[in-house]
């Protein structure tokens, strides 16, 4: 079988590529292609990418391009990882929204709605090319953000095989793992609400419920994600929070510290980005491989430490051990790759298991529609997909699903239908922006300084 990934030339891609090649076989993938429109990246990531396969996976037909058409012909399963625009419109999105005295983080609110913006139009395009190039029935995870929103829009065009996929719930279930001394593979959890907006109502450990216990342990606050918030609030909720929860129930200390550091994490990306992908074009990548995984891997422990951080107002480092080859090729943090091949292993070998995905209510959270996409705990049975049952959704939580879901639904809209009005209409209803004025302001500035991307609107 065929794994094609679209954004192949990514930062993250060595990554991705050492987790692909080490389930490869188990998974009965033996082709894997990396695309990415930007041969500069792909020549570099890419390259590295290759490389770390051949070490892990000898066998494993591994190729790079810049060719979507030979990347997607006869896929079976596509992953998505792309970024229109680049870090520079990041950076854009982020100081547009600030102007105005409104969050600009990437996949939420404001920012998030300039990135789907570009997003949504690109990988609808590509998703025509796996519909004319792929097997019949390929399936598409979707790791591009606003990845909730990007699948939303995806879904609505008609889309089905198509999964949203993230690596905050299974990075976070992780680090309980650690917390409780177990491995991540024995928990069981039900998450519900949205992508960047859910909670965890429960956490099993060989069918015991851990939760009480989490919640009264200080390393929770100490040792997890949920170290972002109030202690007081995540007991009183009596549920564990998403991270990107801290936009909302702390949105103030996020944009006051944002305007004290004087410095977006989008430009923190970039400066780290350009630096890294500099260092890397002066080394012959393929005869000097050791030397250039050090270089990547001193890098992307720059990009771990920003992650939050001064949105947080936390700008502690926390110590890499080392930079060596051996880090790169044995890291056994598989991020959105292990949510996706989790999947196709459930789809692939029949095997019953279960992942935090994006995919269509269909009955799983009472009072939302069928067709909204939500981020949920779902059971991979006898290969298919399905959400497990939520029902009933305390008001705190479900107050806020509405209001960000019909954020959704108007965003898709008008970013399919390349109409300027919904879209002032949907970051009016947003509860980080919550203004007519505000709204009508923001739109205006994202469809100029993006005009390139997104062309005209009515």
């Amino acid at each position: 079988m065929k794994l094609a990934v679209i954004g192949g030339g990514g930062v993250r891609s060595p990554f991705l590529s050492q987790i692909i090649a080490r389930r490869a076989k188990a998974l009965k993938i033996n082709k894997v292609v990396f695309m990415d429109n930007d041969e500069c990246k792909l020549n570099i990531y890419g390259m590295l990418s290759k490389i770390v396969a051949s070490y892990v996976e000898p066998d494993l037909d591994f190729f790079i391009t810049t060719d979507p058409v030979e990347a997607l012909r006869d896929a079976d399963f596509i992953i998505t990882t792309i970024r229109v625009g680049g870090d520079a419109a990041r950076v854009q999105d982020e100081r547009i929204a600030l102007k105005y005295g409104v969050l600009g983080q990437e996949t939420t609110g404001a920012g998030g709605f300039a990135m789907a913006m570009r997003s949504i139009p690109e990988i609808i395009r590509y998703f025509k090319m796996v519909r004319k190039y792929s097997k019949p029935g390929a399936v598409v995870f979707n790791f591009t953000n606003p990845s909730g929103l990007v699948t939303q829009a995806a879904r609505d065009e008609g889309y089905d095989n198509f999964y949203g996929i993230c690596d905050g719930p299974s990075g976070f279930l992780q680090e309980i793992a650690r917390l409780l001394n177990v491995k991540s593979e024995k928990i069981h959890s039900e998450c519900f609400g949205l992508n960047h907006l859910s909670w965890f109502r429960s956490v099993k450990v060989d069918g015991k419920e851990m939760l009480g216990s989490i919640l009264s342990n200080p390393l929770l606050f100490r040792e997890t994600e949920n170290k972002l918030f109030d202690p007081e609030l995540v007991k009183d909720l009596g549920m564990l929070l998403n991270g990107y929860l801290y936009y909302y129930y702390h949105r103030e200390k996020a944009i006051d510290n944002i305007n004290r550091t004087g410095r977006t994490r989008g430009e923190t990306i970039l400066d780290i980005n350009a630096k890294m992908t500099k260092a890397l074009s002066e080394i012959d990548i393929q005869n000097d491989f050791e030397h250039a995984a050090g270089i990547y891997l001193e890098f992307m422990e720059q990009r771990n430490n920003s992650y939050m951080a001064i949105e947080s107002g936390n700008q502690s480092v926390n110590p890499a051990s080392s930079y060596g080859l051996e880090t790169l090729l044995n890291s056994q943090d598989e991020g959105y790759a292990g949510v996706a091949l989790g999947v196709i292993e459930g789809m692939v070998n029949g095997k019953n298991t279960e992942a935090i995905l994006s995919v269509p209510n269909h009955g799983s959270i009472d009072g939302l529609e069928d067709q909204d996409i939500i981020e949920v705990t779902c059971q991979i049975r006898e290969g298919r997909v399905k959400p497990i049952k939520i029902g009933k959704v305390p008001d705190i939580q479900m107050s806020l699903i509405r209001q960000v879901k019909l954020y959704e639904r108007l965003a898709a809209k008008a970013i399919r239908e390349r109409d300027s009005k919904t879209a002032i209409h949907a970051l009016m209803v947003h509860p980080l922006v919550q203004s007519y004025s505000l709204a009508k302001s923001i739109v205006h500035d994202y469809l100029e300084a993006h005009h390139r991307y997104i062309g005209d609107w009515t």
